[in-house]
């Protein structure tokens, strides 16, 4: 697909069959103890078992192998929070291609050394999206790289659809699909996946109250910009693109806004009493399940789980 500015349903199909040898084809799990909490029947997709720890490596792996031999040769480039830029530091790896990550000073240290792991160089910047464009677009012009968005990418958005497109064979009969929000990504792939497997299942999106842009683009029906987020869930803080935007306006039904307090509330619940080592832009998703409306058989996709070791919250 790479070159088409739109996505499919039929683009995330083809990304399946393409990315299949090189991603974990991961279990989903249930648990009675999440069933009792949410108040539905749940099913959760782990994608926090997947390589490089997050959905992430599905987007980054169908990106990579869709670049012609010069293109690869002459690298590639991403600003990443960290699972993005880590899982496209796997995939280059894989094929042989060098990477390049610029990553805000803030971001995690646990996914500043999965990035330097895999081999990437990593440039820092200051933690805001200006500031990650400008120092991206001084990567590029030095060194030819091309630039692999980390949501608003076509082949990478067709990629992370992969993972609901498993979940709905998995786990068939499901009323409800629910993902995090950040950059819409992996929303607008799940959506596009759902779908065109059965236009009746809703696509449900969450999204931490700090970093609200989705929910407030969606109900005002026009791209809201994203302004100082500040939550926990780090993957989450990035914003909208005009792509996602209307993905998103046609295919997801809502998103749910999810506080702190939510947030920590979901995490330890999958940490202590269902041993899922989640990070917290997945447990924004796990909060979500306890939201009214949402009911019936639900999956969810737990995103990612670079997290380290001795966290707590």
């Amino acid at each position: 697909m790479s070159g088409s500015s739109q996505v499919t349903s039929s683009d995330v199909t083809a990304a399946a069959g393409r990315i299949a040898p090189h991603v974990i084809r991961t279990p989903v799990l249930r648990h009675d103890v999440l069933d009792d909490w949410a108040g539905c029947r749940v099913v959760a997709k782990a994608e926090h078992l997947q390589g490089a720890g997050a959905f992430k490596l599905r987007g980054a792996t169908n990106a990579v192998l869709l670049l012609d031999e010069v293109t690869a040769a002459r690298g590639v480039a991403a600003h990443s929070s960290g699972n993005h830029g880590a899982a496209l530091a796997l995939a280059g790896s894989r094929r042989g291609v060098p990477v390049t990550v610029v990553m805000p000073a803030d971001a995690p240290e646990v996914k500043k050394r999965a990035v330097a792991g895999y081999g990437a160089t990593i440039m820092e910047c200051a933690p805001w999206l200006a500031a990650r464009e400008s120092t991206l677009a001084e990567v590029v012009a030095t060194t030819g790289a091309t630039e692999i968005h980390p949501y608003d990418n076509p082949d990478v958005i067709a990629g992370a659809g992969t993972a609901a497109l498993e979940l709905v064979d998995q786990a068939p009969d499901l009323d409800v699909v629910m993902a995090p929000v950040g950059g819409g990504g992996l929303i607008s792939g799940t959506s596009l996946a759902s779908h065109g497997i059965d236009h009746r299942i809703r696509v449900i999106g969450a999204e931490p109250e700090r970093a609200d842009d989705a929910a407030r683009s969606l109900a005002a029906g026009t791209l809201i910009p994203q302004t100082a987020p500040d939550t926990m869930a780090d993957g989450l803080r990035t914003a909208l693109s005009a792509r996602t935007f209307s993905i998103i306006s046609a295919h997801v039904e809502r998103i749910i806004t999810i506080s702190e307090d939510e947030i920590v509330a979901a995490l330890r619940l999958c940490w202590d009493e269902l041993g899922w080592r989640i990070e917290p832009s997945a447990a924004v998703a796990i909060a979500a399940l306890r939201h009214p409306g949402v009911g019936g058989d639900v999956g969810v996709i737990l995103t990612g789980g670079n997290v380290p070791r001795d966290g707590r919250w």
